[in-house]
């Protein structure tokens, strides 16, 4: 008797605080783990949603300049007479950063919020965040740093993950004079009405998902946010699958 087995898909998430680092040019932070990342998951062509910007032709050769130089092809999703049909071909999913309030809205305009969705949790598809590209990518946008400088009909993101990000963690600055709200203060009070919780990625720091395990990348530790716990930060090379479960 032949026995039929069924093939789980595995999301293949790369989620980036920053593609812009200090000390490295665009990118270059990340090549290594980024390279690895498409050749693991045999891709040759991404295709890159530079909704967060305004200018799509120009962001997409900034990105695209550096991938081919790396080996990889690029094609902005906004090039493609059909987005959602460009989505359900592409190899691999690369959503770039910029205002995460326009990146949204314009991802539900385009009706490509839950094929997005669907071709990574159900298909496989890699996807690649940075800065408001990872913030979607979360349950909701409630903690990105970005100002609403538009409407999207709703706060709720792709959910490839069962928590929230702060990309571009800032901590206070030892000595400074700045009296204004800081960003762990802002996240707890994000808590105060929100159960999510809420990982502050510094920059130079990546979170790798394969599946259900998720592992930090890059050169920098994160601190992680619960509601009712004190803060805790994770070094480069933790696991942290347990937010997986969450």
């Amino acid at each position: 008797m032949n026995t039929v087995l069924k093939m789980t898909a595995k999301r293949q998430l790369f989620l980036m605080s920053s593609s812009a680092v200090h000390g490295y040019e665009y990118l270059q932070h990340a090549e290594q783990d980024l390279s690895n990342f498409f050749k693991k998951n045999n891709v040759s062509k991404v295709l890159f949603v530079p909704y967060a910007l305004a200018d799509y032709d120009r962001y997409t050769e900034k990105v695209g300049t550096v991938l081919k130089r790396w080996g990889f092809d690029c094609e902005g999703v906004h090039s493609k007479p059909d987005p959602v049909a460009a989505v359900r071909e592409a190899q691999a999913i690369y959503i770039g950063g910029g205002n995460t309030f326009l990146l949204l809205k314009t991802l539900y305009d385009q009706n490509l919020v839950a094929p997005i969705r669907d071709r990574v949790l159900n298909h496989s598809v890699p996807y690649v965040g940075s800065s408001a590209g990872t913030n979607v990518a979360t349950k909701s946008i409630q903690t990105t740093n970005d100002m609403p400088i538009v409407f999207p009909p709703s706060f709720d993101a792709l959910a490839l993950v069962p928590f929230n990000i702060n990309p571009h963690y800032l901590d206070p600055e030892v000595g400074g004079t700045h009296k204004g709200e800081t960003r762990e203060e802002r996240i707890l009070q994000f808590h105060e009405q929100n159960e999510a919780p809420v990982l502050g990625l510094r920059e130079g720091s990546t979170l790798v998902v394969d599946g259900e395990k998720a592992t930090l990348t890059g050169t920098r530790s994160v601190r992680l946010f619960r509601k009712g716990k004190d803060p805790e930060e994770f070094e480069a090379g933790s696991d942290l699958s347990f937010l997986m479960k969450l």
